[in-house]
């Protein structure tokens, strides 16, 4: 064997117990106590851990109504309703392809992305062909005619967007 491949057996062998190894879990979300000061609209807080400052979080899971669009301003105010200035835990995820701060909202013992989708006041976030985690909440608010599904030709946020941004305010 030459010098050359006995440095290159020597090496593999080295490295075979490192790709052995289970790749490393993905750390859980990180929770943090806290208070929603702010709803900026109908899936975005500002929350403000105990003792922290203040950080802008989009609700994970749902994709409700633009500001524009019929029922938008109605999603709002039903966020507000659930999370304003109430005590609230914050499950952290990974930040989205926009670089925003995702999260599970709980406010008294109740997920906020998935009680917004039950009152129907958002739909289930889509992925492609995925009609997202919260499609069986969606499909009974649907059912019962809750919220926008209330209203005449209730357009999904992502259909809406194709339009193009809502108008300028003022």
């Amino acid at each position: 064997m030459s010098p050359i491949q006995l440095l290159l057996l020597s090496t593999l062998c080295a490295a075979m117990p490192l790709m052995a190894r289970p790749a490393a879990k993905a750390a859980a979300p990180a929770e943090q106590q806290g208070q929603v000061t702010q709803v900026v609209d109908a899936a975005t807080v500002r929350f403000t851990p105990s003792g922290g400052s203040a950080i802008t979080v989009r609700v994970r899971d749902i994709d409700p109504p633009e500001s524009c669009q019929p029922w938008g301003s109605e999603a709002k105010a039903a966020l507000s309703a659930l999370v304003l200035n109430k005590p609230a835990t914050l499950r952290a995820a990974p930040a989205d392809a926009k670089g925003r701060t995702l999260g599970v909202l709980i406010v008294d013992d109740v997920n906020v992305g998935r009680r917004m989708v039950e009152d129907g006041n958002a739909w289930s976030v889509r992925w492609r062909n995925d009609a997202g985690p919260l499609v069986k909440q969606e499909r009974m608010a649907k059912a019962l005619g809750r919220g926008l599904h209330n209203t005449a030709g209730a357009v999904m946020p992502r259909d809406w967007r194709r339009r193009g941004p809502c108008p300028a305010p003022g």
